[in-house]
């Protein structure tokens, strides 16, 4: 099988990002991207999904906010997961996991259509403003509408938690449960010949 890995640089005038991927690794990580809560969310992503994942990134924190680095990052990894992915045939396509942590349970479900498409259902909680060192769910939001987006894949993302929980302990088994659908989705399937779509084409 073709190896599966790419390089990703990204310069603008708010990051710097470079980032190497190998989708069938070990779960190797080593992230930096001055964001703490996503470079811990990013290190479970990629030890469940076993996804080799270097990443670095250097963007205008201190003089504005995390935005920019946040969503940049969810650019450059489905950018990444795209390219390494290559023309996707034999791929399962789908995934689906869920994993619990005390009162919270994620549920991910993931589809490379080559329609980037997001969607987020939360229950048992009303405060979007949790946060945690100023990262909060709207920067969660900002992070997969980029990944799914750059990737080409539906994602949709359910949260039953309450209002005990903190975002850490609420965003955990959902970066747990991605990597885990991600690496079902992404599997080469030894009886697929060529691309798991019935048009032929996956954009």
């Amino acid at each position: 099988m073709k190896r599966r890995i790419c390089t990703i640089k990204r310069r603008s005038k708010e990051t710097d990002i470079i980032l190497r991927l190998n989708l069938d690794g070990k779960g190797k990580a080593e992230i930096n991207t001055g964001i703490g809560l996503l470079n811990h969310m990013l290190e479970l992503f990629s030890f469940h999904g076993f996804f080799d994942l270097y990443l670095y990134a250097k963007g205008d924190i201190k003089k504005v906010d995390l935005h920019h680095t946040n969503e940049d990052v969810g650019i450059v990894l489905g950018t990444a997961f795209k390219k390494a992915l290559g023309d996707k045939k034999g791929i399962n396509r789908f995934g689906f996991f869920a994993v619990p942590m005390e009162e919270n349970l994620a549920q991910v479900i993931v589809d490379i259509s080559g329609r980037g498409y997001f969607k987020l259902k939360l229950e048992g909680i009303s405060d979007y403003t949790l946060n945690q060192d100023g990262y909060s769910f709207k920067e969660m939001e900002h992070f997969f509408e980029a990944f799914s987006r750059y990737l080409g894949m539906n994602l949709f993302i359910m949260i039953n938690t309450s209002s005990e929980s903190d975002l850490h302990s609420i965003l955990e088994p959902v970066f747990k449960a991605l990597g885990v659908a991600l690496q079902q989705a992404i599997s080469i399937n030894p009886r697929r010949k060529g691309l798991p779509s019935t048009k032929g084409i996956i954009d």
